[in-house]
């Protein structure tokens, strides 16, 4: 039989294999495309990416069916990909709506700003309009081109199959939800179909003999049945198996989960659409408290920081702090709270304030008699149960208007404020407070100019306006936006009191439970849910002790004290330690995630937040490995690859061994083309890089006889044949510059340069 003839009966096969791996490439990446429904909403995008990634893969099939060299492929993809987005999203400027124009490419970027801003602002699943639909379908395009040369011209089913992976991992990161099951086993299937038929196709390029047919059957059937049972060991068993703790990602990342963020960077998990419950709380107090976790008390003017003080051990019984001390005639109230914790993974400890005992807690904590805070250096509140007892300041409004802010004793940072504050915040503080008597009345002025309607709840206008953040610059545009979150609430107020000359600080917790039964012996419970994490200003008075404002519009309860006239001395006082909604004492529900306003569909966002500032480098540090690891994949593949060239031509395989020297020659640079007959190459390799003549005639003369004399393979020529790619190849190595060799060890060339096939009638596809 002739090599035309051979040529003739290979050519269906050939196409066959080439269009099925396309089909199970375009089934693959739709696969891999379904998790993006949970961030990126469906909609006519979807048939677009379709549509457009279809059409770029049918063309790349053709060019192959036709012969083309792989370079035509691509070339008349990324054609097609052009034309086809330039009909959808750039009619209006492109020649016959189809050809794009310079002033079609110019509209590129309008559009990528477009989608950036989508995604910046977006809550997910996002609405995709025309910017995000044009990223989505020119990015899973693209996305088509780089997986099909992979695929059909490299030959490498499995390196795709990670990418592919790896792109249908980002949507579950960002956004944690259930396993797409579906999803999944599309996915697992569609690259098991990639594997086999890559497979096949290689093994139809030298036939086995009559005795090996057995074996690679059974290895095909070991295959399959590996394959099926790693498919089902991840379907049914993996939801059997643990769970790993929910936890919020660091400030600025997004993320879900259920810690406690202690630098005010809330603004992307507020954003967040998933709520859960963190823990309850069981009290005597009349109405639910608020949870305070940490405190900043320091301002640089960009940053508040978390404090950090001399500490105490909790002890098992007794008190952990003073006794509160307050002014002749103050009353205090004594409730006692049981906290239970469920899914609230943090080092700070939410206790209402001002705690004086803290009982029932695993581990070692620590308490800070600076602001009466409990945290952990190693543990965390994880199914922590603990009982809180806080002795409550309940001054009247005549004692609390007569107090003085501060003190001899107080922390002079507490009124620092930057050399370079916007004028706008000192103006605006003396204007709403003009006419105020004491700094109780400036503080209730300030109060209740945020939550009038001067101003508004939004968790995106910081975001469409640029000030997401707590800064003095941050607080000059919210003062003149008037619309942010508890941030922006609290940060302004705190600035603005020591714009006054009011000492100030912020605390973050959460704000008071949602009523679960009724009064009852040993109190009220209340649940308290991710959504509710909240920061709140505080300011120091003289015998009375730091009092919680809440500025924040629409949410919690707002700080006021009524008048001890005719009461005996007695009050009933509205702070944010207590209801104000109830000024009966009965237990009441506090603002839940349902009462946020300018949320628009979300399903409770919850606010989330890092493990802190100690963290932060953790991010960049598995960046880094990721990019040092990425730098040696190529490396790590081409190593593979040869190996398995060496192992079939140690079966006698003299075409693997000839392989195998085209690709050391290509690595170094040197060219190997398939228009060079072995001979030509081989004389080649002598004459210009000294490589041994009867070395490299062994190779050529075995290529041959297999090739063109139709010769049998011969297992007992492995050995000769591996020792002799051995020998060449170290001494091409040799006479290569070292920065060659470098270059050839990182960034092999024969993993994206195809040498040339001297049995052209025995490739598959990619020709």
């Amino acid at each position: 039989m002739s090599t035309t003839d051979v040529t003739v009966l290979r050519t269906p096969r050939r196409r066959r294999d080439a269009t099925l791996l396309t089909v199970g490439l375009f089934a693959a990446i739709a696969s891999a495309m379904l998790p993006v429904f949970s961030v990126i909403a469906p909609g006519p995008w979807v048939a677009g990416a379709v549509f457009v990634t279809a059409a770029v893969l049918g063309a790349g099939l053709l060019v192959r069916v036709g012969r083309l060299p792989a370079a035509v492929a691509s070339i008349a993809e990324i054609a097609v990909g052009i034309v086809l987005l330039t009909a959808i999203f750039g009619r209006s400027t492109a020649l016959l709506g189809v050809i794009p124009t310079p002033a079609t490419f110019g509209s590129v970027p309008d559009l990528l700003a477009a989608a950036s801003e989508e995604i910046r602002t977006g809550v997910a699943p996002v609405e995709a309009q025309t910017g995000l639909s044009f990223l989505l379908v020119a990015a899973i395009a693209g996305l088509a081109v780089v997986l099909d040369h992979v695929v059909l011209t490299a030959r490498m089913p499995l390196l795709a199959g990670v990418g592919l992976v790896a792109v249908s991992l980002i949507p579950t990161i960002a956004i944690p939800s259930d396993i797409d099951i579906a999803g999944f086993l599309l996915l697992a299937a569609a690259l098991l179909f990639l594997l086999r038929i890559d497979t096949r196709a290689r093994t139809a390029t030298a036939p086995p003999t009559r005795s090996d047919a057995p074996r690679v059957r059974g290895v095909s059937a070991t295959a399959l049945g590996v394959a099926a049972v790693a498919v089902i060991v991840a379907v049914v068993a993996t939801p059997l198996l643990p769970q790993p703790d929910l936890r919020f990602a660091t400030g600025g990342t997004g993320g879900i989960g259920t810690t406690i963020n202690p630098n005010l960077e809330l603004g992307n998990d507020l954003r967040q659409p998933r709520e859960v419950e963190v823990l309850s709380v069981r009290t005597t107090a009349p109405t639910a408290p608020y949870l305070r976790a940490v405190t900043l008390s320091r301002f640089d003017g960009a940053v508040w920081q978390p404090d950090s003080s001399d500490t105490v051990p909790v002890p098992a019984e007794g008190a952990v702090f003073d006794p509160v001390t307050v002014a002749e005639g103050v009353t205090v109230a004594d409730y006692d709270t049981t906290v239970t914790v469920d899914q609230l993974d943090s080092p700070w400890l939410p206790v209402p304030y001002p705690a004086s005992t803290v009982t029932g807690l695993t581990g070692d904590w620590l308490g800070m008699p600076q602001n009466r805070t409990v945290v952990t250096r190693a543990g965390s509140t994880r199914e922590q149960v603990y009982e809180v007892q806080a002795d409550v300041p309940r001054p009247t409004l005549e004692q609390i208007r007569s107090s003085a802010v501060g003190g001899p004793a107080l922390d002079p940072s507490l009124t620092s404020l930057p050399d370079d504050l916007p004028a706008v915040i000192g103006d605006t503080a003396r204007e709403v407070t003009a006419g105020a008597q004491s700094p109780y009345d400036q503080l209730l002025a300030l109060q209740t100019w945020f939550r009038s309607s001067e101003f508004r709840y939004s968790l995106d206008a910081p975001v469409e306006s640029g000030f997401d953040g707590a800064g003095v610059d941050a607080v000059a545009d919210f003062l003149e936006v008037r619309a942010g979150y508890c941030v922006h609430y609290a940060s302004a107020f705190a600035v603005m009191a020591r714009s006054l000359g009011i000492p100030a600080r912020i605390v973050i917790g959460y704000l008071p439970g949602t009523a679960s039964s009724t009064a009852q012996q040993g109190g009220t419970e209340y649940t308290v849910s991710s959504s509710q994490l909240h920061a709140w200003p505080e300011v120091s008075f003289e015998g009375i002790g730091w009092v919680p404002f809440e500025p924040t519009n629409s949410l919690g309860v707002p700080t006021n004290f009524a008048s001890g006239s005719g009461s005996g001395g007695s009050a009933t006082t509205d702070t944010p330690d207590q209801d104000a909604a109830s000024p009966d004492a009965q237990p009441s529900t506090a603002p839940s995630q349902a009462d946020r306003p300018d949320l628009g569909a979300q399903d409770g966002p919850g606010v989330s937040a890092g493990q802190g500032s100690s963290t932060t480098w953790l991010a960049p540090a598995l960046v880094a490995l990721a990019l040092v690891l990425l730098l040696f994949v190529p490396s790590v593949v081409r190593v593979l690859r040869r190996r398995r060239r060496l192992t079939a031509a140690g079966a006698g395989d003299p075409v693997a061994a000839w392989r195998a020297l085209q690709e050391e020659a290509v690595d170094l640079g040197i060219p190997a083309s398939g228009a060079e007959s072995p001979r030509a190459f081989a004389a080649r390799l002598t004459s210009d890089h000294g490589v041994d003549a009867d070395d490299v005639g062994l190779l050529r003369a075995a290529v041959e006889r297999v090739s063109y004399a139709e010769d049998a393979v011969d297992p007992a020529s492995g050995p000769a044949l591996v020792a002799a790619v051995a020998r060449i190849r170290a001494r091409l190595r040799a006479g290569a510059p070292p920065a060659r060799r470098l270059v050839a060890n990182l960034f092999p060339r024969s993993l994206v340069v195809r040498s040339g096939a001297v049995e052209a009638d025995r490739e598959t596809v990619g020709s």
